[in-house]
């Protein structure tokens, strides 16, 4: 799986028109209509490649007023790109972990002081981290009923039905005969 997200993101940026928009927000945030202008493209196609590079992660968006603006991730670019260099290291089963300072800013904008979830993320990459921040409460080896888990879980949202069945679906936890355990956390998701 971690060598599929390398290949994705070297295809994703084997286009050249790709490379030259990296290369005109290298110099600052741009938005649609100037893209398009500067590589003489029409603003459907420089929309359909901006896309490709949010799917990496390598830009990402600002609204200002009724304008969205395009940022380059330099050090999200910088990353993945000496991503290849890592292959086979000690800590190439970190090379894709999402980072620190990511997971500390998701936690900070989704948990409230009192630790309870504001709202469930909507976006895969934020309620894996959400999720993975609650399900660090748990023990290892210990075995829960439905009951203990879903009153662990109200401790941080009402809807423990939607958030012990992603547990499940993401493999964070283990489900046999109404039964709950923790998996090792190298089957988690993130």
């Amino acid at each position: 799986m971690q060598l599929n997200r390398l290949v994705n993101f070297h295809k994703t940026l084997g286009d050249k028109t790709r490379i030259r928009i990296i290369a005109l927000l290298k110099d600052g945030p741009l938005h649609g209509q100037a893209i398009a202008g500067k590589l003489g493209l029409t603003p459907p196609t420089i929309s359909h490649h901006i896309t490709k590079l949010r799917e990496i992660d390598i830009i990402y968006e600002r609204r200002e007023k009724n304008t969205i603006y395009f940022y380059l991730n330099e050090k999200k670019l910088a990353f993945m790109a000496e991503a290849i260099l890592r292959i086979g290291s000690e800590d190439e089963m970190n090379v894709f972990a999402v980072e620190d300072e990511e997971k500390y800013n998701v936690i900070k904008n989704f948990i409230q002081a009192d630790g309870k979830i504001k709202n469930i993320p909507a976006q895969r990459k934020k309620r894996l981290i959400v999720l993975e921040h609650i399900v660090k409460g748990l023990e290892k080896g210990k075995t829960y009923s439905e009951k203990e888990i879903n009153d662990y879980i109200k401790q941080y949202h009402e809807d423990f039905a939607t958030i012990r069945r992603e547990f499940v679906m993401f493999h964070f936890i283990f489900r046999q005969d109404g039964q709950y355990e923790l998996n090792p956390e190298e089957m988690w998701p993130v």
